[in-house]
């Protein structure tokens, strides 16, 4: 792999965002491949706080507006970045929720269309695009309504959601558009599809199941002491659903990976995720439990606690333990999660929905496997480490 590539990330706050800055200041694959990252960040965000490695190839830059900013602002501000020129990858992780999906399509649409446009404008040497989408593209958002020709190991190359359905994802038309406006350029592009995202960010994020549980588990323990039984929030068929993780970290390693192959076809997709095997809840809820000294098991009765309404229910409590160990206020329970996402996620996502990840690992050659305690253990660490949760309990 040569060197001199300089990676520009849309969304660097977010989940994902924050691993891919984290992976390329580490230097992964390897030394000497990335001399620069921007990370760009729709709110401020201090350096000092994210828990990257303090390193001058970083540079921060927030203000930039995708949906608000014209076409020619969002150009100039990113044409005045320095070192903005050097940029050969670019990875769009940015995302706008709206409760109205028609509204949600065309606005994410527009943000990306207006990034990339900028980065062809002001990156000329650019070389590769990645933009992620995810599991909506096998209906997987849709439950049980899932249509019956979406079976899954779901493959790259399988059917994806069709009418109706998939005129509410935003994916679609910003693929349609990429592939378009690529066709004559010099610079590739891939996408990636991983399925529930876990992840660490220092300053929240509306939909973060790995930190909301960081969360719930220490609340549990503060409470219930150690080696207390904590009931599986969720039903009998969720327990026993077929999936694989995508931490944000293993995303990073696959895209980059992907990114950076001479192998990857203009545009390529790839499902990403941690493993090649699916595993359930009923395989890591013991594991995950473990790491707080708990006891993970699944009661007879369905749902016996719902992890948003415990640390409502218990806010108290954790205000005493953000006194007692030193931690950050606030951050349990703010205005920044999504009400009811946990529920959705550990509850009503209780059919199969396993990946066909052949493509990435036989085809693309990637290696490395991580388990659901590796995965989610890092998750938790940086939690510790950024005095989000007890680095250990009194």
């Amino acid at each position: 792999m040569a060197g001199d590539k300089s990676a520009l990330v849309f969304g660097a706050s977010g989940v994902t965002g924050w691993a891919f800055v984290n992976e390329i200041l580490n230097d992964y694959p390897q030394k000497g491949i990335w001399t620069g990252v921007h990370a760009l960040t729709n709110r401020p965000l201090d350096p000092e706080k994210t828990l990257w490695p303090r390193d001058d190839r970083l540079v921060v830059t927030s203000g930039i507006n995708l949906l608000d900013d014209s076409q020619q602002e969002v150009e100039a501000k990113l044409g005045a970045i320095s070192g903005i020129e050097k940029v050969t990858h670019v990875i769009y992780l940015a995302y706008k929720a709206n409760t109205d999906n028609i509204v949600e399509v065309r606005e994410n649409t527009d943000m990306f269309k207006c990034a990339i446009t900028a980065a062809d404008a002001v990156c000329p040497a650019l070389e590769f695009v990645v933009n992620q989408t995810g599991a909506k593209t096998y209906g997987c958002h849709l439950l049980r309504n899932r249509p019956s020709y979406l079976v899954p190991p779901f493959h790259e190359d399988g059917p994806k959601l069709g009418y109706p359905g998939g005129e509410t994802l935003f994916y679609y038309p910003q693929i349609v558009w990429l592939a378009d406006f690529s066709r004559d350029k010099k610079w590739s592009w891939a996408e990636t599809r991983p399925d529930i995202i876990i992840g660490f960010v220092p300053n929240q994020n509306f939909y973060s199941l790995g930190m909301a549980l960081g969360f719930f588990f220490s609340l549990y323990r503060e409470v219930n002491g150690d080696g207390a039984e904590c009931p599986f929030p969720g039903t009998e068929a969720s327990w026993n659903a077929k999936s694989q993780d995508s931490s944000a970290d293993m995303i990073s390693r696959q895209t980059l990976h992907i990114a950076l192959s001479p192998k990857t076809k203009k545009g390529d997709a790839f499902n990403v995720a941690d493993e090649q095997e699916p595993h359930t809840w009923r395989d890591k809820w013991p594991v995950l439990c473990a790491y707080f000294g708990l006891k993970g098991v699944k009661r007879a009765e369905d749902e016996p606690v719902e992890v948003r309404k415990y640390i409502k229910e218990n806010k108290a409590a954790w205000e005493r333990a953000e006194e007692k160990y030193g931690l950050q206020k606030g951050q349990a329970d703010n205005e920044r999660v999504f009400p009811g996402f946990e529920q959705f996620l550990l509850s009503l996502f209780d059919t199969d929905r396993q990946y066909d990840m052949s493509k990435l690992y036989c085809e693309a050659g990637f290696k490395e496997e991580r388990s659901a305690g590796e995965a989610w253990g890092l998750v938790f660490d940086r939690m510790r480490r950024a005095k989000l949760i007890p680095a250990e309990f009194k």
